[in-house]
């Protein structure tokens, strides 16, 4: 079944995972701005990163007949050093108007400190300022609930951004239901062995419908499975769900969000 990877971290796989992805029928897929895995030591090192998002992975994925799109930041990981990340943020108005380019993200929270929501304020105040969609990080701790909240909170206390034109993702059983009650649109990030896995987010669907709720990989630096999506699929057609289900939340939702920015052209 064609599907949509909304959320997976390209610049870490290897070609060999956008054949794999081809094979499984995706045909699109957005790649927020995220951690190398390593903290950059300077914002040179986030142009050169958002060139490669811009330029080299969109190649990376048209050899495969799969369309690349992304979005741009710094990400809560690295946030801490105010100074720092205001330097970051003022390279990325420049590349908003690139052809693959969707909005601000993945903007959010990671440990929930003082700096990284001053951070995630700019961040938002940019987006709404260019018009731009948002893409947002849930902290992966204890007080994941917290954080989240935290962020809602942020976006709304702006007042620019309509709820619909952003994307609260890493949602877990604890907050989804919150989520979804402000009006933003959720996603479920799938890992093999922890957070939220592929038969945990079929319960999430079965339990909470499937409005405004889509499925992603990640892709990631540390575990995580480019064919995430896929296999959530074939969980949910084991479960006895209809194709028109199972596409509702891989294909037709995120095109609905993804079809707000001017700049998502993809044929079905």
């Amino acid at each position: 079944m064609k599907y949509i990877d909304p959320h997976i971290h390209m610049v870490s796989r290897t070609t060999d995972d956008y054949a794999r992805m081809a094979q499984a029928d995706c045909i699109a897929l957005t790649e927020p701005a995220f951690w190398a895995g390593f903290d950059r030591s300077s914002p040179q090192g986030f142009f050169d990163y958002f060139r490669q998002l811009t330029e080299t992975e969109p190649r990376r994925a048209a050899a495969y007949g799969i369309r690349h799109y992304c979005w741009l930041c710094i990400n809560p990981k690295e946030a801490e050093d105010v100074g720092f990340a205001r330097e970051v943020i003022a390279l990325i108005p420049e590349f908003l108007q690139r052809d693959n380019v969707l909005g601000i993200g993945e903007i959010g929270l990671n440990k929930n400190s003082r700096n990284e929501l001053v951070i995630l304020e700019e961040q938002i105040a940019l987006a709404a300022e260019h018009g731009q969609m948002i893409l947002v990080h849930t902290p992966h701790l204890e007080d994941k609930r917290k954080g989240t909240k935290l962020i809602m909170d942020a976006i709304q206390a702006n007042g620019a951004i309509e709820p619909g034109r952003v994307l609260i993702d890493h949602v877990e059983e604890h907050t989804v239901e919150m989520v979804l009650d402000r009006g933003f649109w959720a996603g479920m990030t799938l890992y093999p062995d922890s957070k939220c896995t592929p038969q945990r987010a079929v319960d999430i669907i079965e339990t909470y419908g499937s409005e405004r709720l889509w499925i992603n990989s990640a892709g990631d630096w540390g575990p995580s499975d480019p064919l995430a999506v896929p296999k959530a699929q074939v969980e949910m057609l084991r479960r006895g769900h209809s194709r028109a289900d199972v596409s509702r939340i891989s294909l037709d939702n995120p095109l609905q969000f993804l079809r707000q920015s001017p700049r998502f052209d993809v044929d079905v």
